[in-house]
């Protein structure tokens, strides 16, 4: 589930962005199912509504691209939707970080963590 300001502005990003389908929309809420039954639920909670840093939640959530060339996709819809875009590599991957309709930070890795181990936490998103 993301609390979004916007769910109708914000399934279209995700939709765009992960290849993912709207399969449910109501006046507050949608749905949308990617490969796999993967399902990813957005809430709208109105423009104001704040999502404060360092507070119980999920702060920031990790895709995983299918391949080099749905990562160079990713970063290009990304770098078209937001202000705000930083690639960075890292031992053996690649990550590009984003932002939603709503201000939160989108990530987008290359390869995922099962085909390279992590070996650490990138510090910018623990301090």
């Amino acid at each position: 589930m993301v609390f979004v300001h916007d769910h109708d502005a914000s399934a279209d990003f995700y939709r765009e962005l992960l290849n993912m389908e709207v399969t449910v929309r109501t006046a507050t809420a949608a749905l949308l199912v990617g490969r796999g039954g993967f399902q990813v639920y957005l809430r709208a909670v109105g423009p104001h509504a704040a999502h404060p840093v360092g507070h119980v939640g999920a702060q920031y959530v990790i895709w995983t691209a299918d391949g080099p060339d749905d990562f160079q996709r990713c970063e290009r819809v990304l770098r078209a939707r937001s202000d705000l875009v930083d690639t960075r590599h890292g031992d053996g991957f690649t990550i590009v970080e984003g932002r939603d309709p709503s201000g939160l930070p989108v990530l987008v890795a290359y390869p995922g963590p099962d085909e390279v181990a992590r070996l650490e936490i990138i510090s910018r998103y623990y301090v």
